[in-house]
């Protein structure tokens, strides 16, 4: 399956918008906007507020649902289910918005991290919390799969998603080697937080940094091993009232063994 060998060989696949993702993004964007303004919610706001995190912020159920519209569907979905095989029922998704000016310094975060920030997109692998004073890292949440369903329109240049493509490769075969020798039971608490940013260093210096720009409807899938983040707002990008607005999908493994497979 060409698809298949594309997302495994580069850890990304981009799908043009559908009837069916339009749909449900268009049902989905008023409701993201009104988490995204909740006051119940502001605990969200990062990064001098230009930034959303919105974890379980869009209240859909297991079928992607939100307030009565259509379950989420479409090519993305379909080859989630299809070609890799994961059929676990959807969590609710992020909403992660980006508004003019990201980021901007904010107390939370060292000068060290907003440089990061900055400089490489914040760039990350997904589930693998931050712990203690000194951010020690280790896998808490063993994602299956990344998808992101874009909801607005924006320039190019406004806080697009970053990937850096085949770094999946680099972060498997780092994290099989500290895990080697450990019960999966066991992976939660191993600190991996030096090969971590060994690993990344390597991506840095070896794998293409690529941009994806995406408008409403449009989807990517993101492997769950691939080193990814989020470019700058760039000056005079153009982006909707809401902001650059993306719906995140990560289902989690109910066996954490299965987080080291390939697909």
């Amino acid at each position: 399956m060409p698809m298949l060998d594309a997302f495994l060989t580069d850890g990304f696949l981009r799908f043009p918008a559908d009837a069916a993702s339009l749909a449900w993004a268009s049902h989905a964007l008023p409701l993201a906007v009104a988490s995204a303004r909740d006051p119940a919610q502001a605990h969200w706001l990062r990064c001098g507020g230009t930034w959303f995190v919105g974890v379980d912020a869009l209240p859909n159920d297991a079928a992607g649902r939100v307030s009565g519209g259509p379950p989420l569907s479409g090519a993305a979905r379909h080859f989630v289910g299809d070609g890799l095989g994961f059929r676990l029922p959807l969590h609710r998704a992020q909403v992660s918005v980006c508004y003019p000016g990201y980021p901007l310094p904010s107390a939370e975060e060292s000068e060290a991290a907003y440089n990061f920030r900055r400089n490489r997109d914040a760039a990350h692998v997904d589930g693998l919390l931050a712990e203690g004073p000194e951010k020690r890292r280790y896998l808490k949440e063993p994602h299956a799969y990344i998808l992101g369903i874009t909801l607005t329109a924006q320039s190019p240049d406004a806080a697009p998603l970053t990937v850096w493509r085949g770094s999946h490769h680099v972060m498997k075969a780092m994290f099989s080697k500290a895990f080697a020798g450990h019960a999966p039971e066991a992976w939660r608490e191993i600190d991996i937080t030096a090969p971590y940013q060994e690993a990344r260093r390597q991506v840095f210096a070896s794998c293409e940094r690529i941009a994806l720009a995406s408008s409403p409807g449009e989807a990517v899938l993101v492997h769950r091993h691939l080193l990814h983040g989020v470019a700058p707002w760039a000056h005079g990008a153009k982006g909707a009232p809401e902001g650059r607005m993306i719906a995140y999908f990560r289902p989690e493994f109910p066996a954490i063994a299965d987080w080291l497979g390939d697909a």
